[in-house]
């Protein structure tokens, strides 16, 4: 039976996910098993709930209850929905709730750049990337443009940041992704390594004088290839750079130098895509 409470007042301890706690909080590195992340919109909350992922509380619109936030109520019928009217919670939290309905869910455990790449054809590999509207974006990119796994390198945003998650339309939850286990110093270095390891080429995106345009026939046709996309502004680092396969560039008009990151991510998923079946993975 559906848990319903109705929400008067901000000093709830329930509602500090939705209305006080910063992301870092959210994550709770000394608390990994209290740690949460909040899904908004009942799209992004089913994927989620698909997912597998497990929902600890819900703040929803009292209209949504019969609504739109019905069946999110049924598949959960023990976890709490905190509910007022549209204008008592914007009241409380200061701002409207997005299509009305939030969701905190209890982060997953953390994945492995090994387990994520596991029969994998087509890795993203973000460098350093911040911006939460960038790495939803190249997320949804790569979960609707044929890559198999995304990998972050330590100085990226989380993916599960409440941003990121919106922007993704919830296809974090649905393409596999992990935090690459090196420092921030070691990354440039050791990253392009471990994907060497892990049987792929590796290709970075970057203006340099060496680049391939990235409609080079012979990189589209590498069995198992990682992408790097660099951070907003500079890019990949230079020592990233020299220890990739390959360079590619995304020929440009009219004077414009580059593309934002996450409008480069599509051009190249789509262009890089694997347009045969790839070989039985290694065995490592």
């Amino acid at each position: 039976m559906a848990h319903i409470i109705p929400v008067t007042s901000l000093d709830e301890p329930a509602l500090a996910p939705f209305v006080r706690l910063t992301e870092a909080q959210l994550k709770s590195r000394r608390q990994p098993d209290r740690a949460l992340f909040i899904a908004e919109s009942p799209k992004v909350i089913a994927l989620a709930l698909d997912a597998g992922l497990v929902p600890r509380s819900f703040l929803m619109e009292e209209r949504h209850l019969t609504g739109q936030g019905a069946p999110l109520i049924a598949r959960c019928p023990e976890v709490p929905v905190y509910t007022g009217s549209r204008e008592t919670l914007s009241r409380l939290t200061g701002y409207p709730l997005t299509r009305g309905i939030l969701c905190a869910f209890a982060r997953p455990a953390p994945r492995t750049a090994e387990q994520v790449c596991a029969g994998a054809a087509r890795v993203a590999v973000l460098e350093g990337i911040v911006d939460t509207t960038n790495v939803g974006a190249i997320f949804r990119s790569a979960a609707g443009l044929h890559v198999d796994a995304v990998l972050l390198s330590p100085t990226c945003c989380d993916p599960l940041n409440r941003r990121a998650v919106r922007v993704s339309m919830g296809t974090v939850f649905q393409i596999p992704w992990a935090f690459v286990d090196l420092s921030a110093d070691q990354w440039p270095t050791r990253g392009p390594a471990l994907l060497h390891r892990l049987g792929f080429a590796t290709a970075a995106m970057a203006l340099t004088e060496n680049a391939k345009p990235i409609d080079d026939p012979a990189v589209a046709a590498l069995p198992r290839l990682a992408i790097f996309l660099g951070t907003e502004g500079d890019g990949l680092a230079k020592e990233t750079i020299a220890r990739c396969d390959h360079t590619l560039a995304i020929p440009m008009s009219h004077g414009v130098d580059s593309l934002n990151v996450a409008a480069a991510s599509a051009v190249a998923f789509w262009q890089l895509r694997l347009t045969t079946p790839p070989k039985e993975a290694p065995v490592l």
